[in-house]
């Protein structure tokens, strides 16, 4: 078969698939139409994790799992945009981990918004400025970021979705790495590459700033200066990619959370968080613990902290395997909320 003949073959396929692209948003419209009458959220995490387990069981190849997710993740986020623009609210600057984060989630599609403070991720989203809003939870390395917990105690927001994503750091620059006169990044990001720098930019005055994207902002009018950061930065601001993946440990991975008013469907392989206060008695956390292991449901995580409101009075923060609406989730639940002073449930969300 000819070059031509080839060529008109893509064109007749393109044909075919805008036609269907354009079918599909008709029908997602449709969709969005009823949950706005139903009053359900218009975005549904659950949905879209079915969605694409199935295109992934159904793909035959060559597009690779990876492709047909990205393809796919930008077809769903122009279908949520089309009736009324989405806007996600991010813990920023403009690429930060969480945008990238919120980017992964969402698609390019939607509208975002960043802002200064997980306390006001959490009010925007509150106050319907928002829809949905993205912050940071735990870190494989650094651990878990308190804050976030301590937003819950008082918030009636809940969790209706995770991201996980991969953090990678890279050394951008407008010059060569010879000419490198100071970098700048995050004092956590500098620990985080310093085996890395000590080996290939030891003497190098190294410039602690408040993030890694204001790093990137300064390097942009600096010509013999470098900042470590994502490789989104670097292209925001227009910074060559001077070494790439330069951190110390390759399994640094950051887990966020999606909050919004809505609560998420179970899907079959799901994870709750909830908090709860207890009683100040001998073994009272013990207590707590008794009706997880009674119904054999397994705990990913369990945080303290201080209430705030006592001294020495504190919270706790669990993540169970499971849907709260699950049978057994639900017995657990019942016989925990009888045991302690107060127990509140987060969300629950596909895994």
């Amino acid at each position: 078969m000819s070059l031509e003949e080839l060529r008109r073959k893509i064109d007749q396929l393109d044909t075919r698939i805008i036609n269907l692209l354009n079918q599909r948003v008709g029908i997602a419209l449709a969709i969005a139409q009823t949950k706005k009458s139903q009053g359900s959220a218009r975005y549904s995490p659950d949905r879209e994790k079915q969605i694409l387990e199935h295109l992934l069981r159904i793909n035959p190849g060559p597009l690779s799992s990876a492709a047909i997710e990205a393809i796919y993740r930008e077809i769903m986020s122009s279908s949520l945009g089309q009736d009324k623009p989405v806007v996600i609210v991010y813990l920023g600057p403009q690429a930060s981990f969480t945008h990238q984060a919120a980017l992964k989630q969402f698609g390019s599609q939607v509208e975002y918004c960043s802002s200064n403070s997980i306390t006001d991720v959490f009010g925007e989203v509150e106050k319907g400025s928002a829809d949905y809003g993205v912050v940071p939870i735990e870190n494989s390395i650094e651990g878990v970021i308190t804050h976030t917990l301590d937003m819950f105690v008082d918030s009636d927001l809940k969790i209706c979705a995770q991201i996980v994503l991969e953090i990678s750091h890279n050394l951008l620059a407008h010059c060569p790495m010879s000419r490198i006169k100071r970098i700048y990044s995050n004092p956590q990001v500098f620990a985080q590459c310093r085996s890395w720098l000590e080996k290939n930019l030891a003497n190098v005055e190294k410039i602690e700033v408040s993030s890694t994207t204001r790093a990137a902002q300064l390097v942009k009018k600096i010509r013999d200066g470098a900042c470590i950061a994502s490789l989104l930065a670097g292209k925001i601001y227009k910074l060559k990619v001077i070494a790439q993946g330069i951190e110390d440990s390759p399994h640094n991975i950051t887990r966020f959370l999606v909050i919004s008013k809505y609560e998420m469907n179970p899907t079959g392989s799901d994870r709750t968080s909830i908090l709860f206060s207890i009683k100040d008695k001998i073994g009272a956390l013990h207590d707590m613990l008794i009706p997880f292991k009674k119904y054999h449901i397994n705990l990913t995580r369990i945080e303290s902290r201080p209430s705030k409101k006592r001294a020495w009075d504190y919270y706790f923060f669990v993540d169970l395997a499971g849907h709260y609406k699950d049978k057994k989730v639900k017995k657990a639940l019942g016989e925990l909320e009888g045991k302690c002073k107060f127990l509140k449930i987060l969300g629950s969300c596909p895994v």
